[in-house]
């Protein structure tokens, strides 16, 4: 299967600073989320795959296509809703959707048309005829996603899409990209110092710490892998609780009276653990389960 993005040895120099240094990873995941801290060199990778800034090094392409050959082609099969507002203030979001569908290859027909479809699409259909210089910081954000979608790209890279909303603006906008990620129509880049809009929204996630990879992983398929912590507390008599779940696979600690530290195996089932302790007439009291989240594994990351 031909990737989604694939680095090959990238690498972007400002001056005499390394921004992004030998960056090689294959990207095929339906959702990806681009995360790190700030300085990490996020939004300079975006920027080096859209052709806006110059590699020192390396190269990479988008659906097979070399980003330093190549790049009509590419902007033709890739949307892009950039951090900061690039509006022109006085134009109606229709005509600026149209001019920006344009500028992606679609006729002018066709870019009016689609101009409409994805300003009623996000919400903004009652307001596509006011300038932008007039819309709130939500709108402004909605209207940079329409733009984004206008041309109907394959890819769409999301660049800190619900930065300064609130709450209600926030869950409209993660919302539309789940929608976008269910229909299978494109794929997604999205950029955040959120992890929970990359947990709730994302499949795959990259890590970067002072430009360089230090993590790449399906998330779910890393959830599955992670050991999974339990913590019992339990009332009555628990003689050979804790070497009945060992047969089971549980790695098993006393940590005092009635209480039990475990580590699960793979495809345990904490059913097993209510049905011993029914056969032993066992009081369960308390149990702490938890698998290893986004934040668990982002903090992993950054200790190497």
């Amino acid at each position: 299967m031909q990737p989604l993005i694939e680095l090959a040895g990238l690498g972007v120099r400002f001056g005499a600073r390394d921004i992004l240094k030998d960056l090689r990873v294959s990207l095929s995941g339906r959702t990806i989320g681009l995360l790190g801290p700030n300085g990490a060199g996020k939004s300079t990778l975006i920027q080096a795959l859209l052709g806006f800034c110059p590699l020192s090094a390396g190269t990479a392409s988008i659906f097979g296509h070399d980003i330093r050959r190549e790049q009509r082609r590419i902007r033709t099969l890739v949307g892009y809703m950039p951090e900061n507002d690039s509006f022109i203030a006085n134009m109606t979001a229709v005509s600026f959707i149209r001019m920006m569908a344009e500028l992606s290859g679609l006729p002018s027909e066709a870019a009016l048309e689609r101009a409409h479809e994805v300003l009623f699409y996000v919400g903004l259909g009652e307001a596509r005829y006011r300038t932008l210089g007039t819309y709130s910081l939500g709108m402004k954000q909605l209207a940079k996603l329409a733009q984004a979608i206008a041309h109907g790209p394959r890819l769409l890279i999301l660049d800190e899409p619900t930065n300064g909303l609130d709450p209600p603006a926030r869950l409209r906008m993660i919302r539309l990209i789940r929608e976008m990620k269910d229909s299978g129509e494109m794929h997604l880049v999205l950029c955040s110092h959120l992890l929970r809009d990359v947990e709730e929204t994302c499949e795959e996630v990259l890590i970067l710490k002072q430009g360089r990879i230090v993590h790449y992983s399906n998330l779910e398929e890393e959830r599955r892998a992670n050991r999974r912590f339990v913590e019992l507390e339990t009332y009555g008599n628990d003689s050979g609780f804790a070497e009945a779940l060992t047969t089971l696979g549980c790695e098993c600690a006393v940590a005092g009276a009635g209480r039990l530290k475990m580590v699960l195996p793979v495809g345990f089932e904490l059913r097993e653990i209510y049905r011993l302790a029914a056969e032993r007439d066992l009081q369960l009291r308390r149990m702490n389960y938890r698998r290893d989240t986004l934040e668990d594994i982002f903090l992993k990351a950054m200790e190497v």
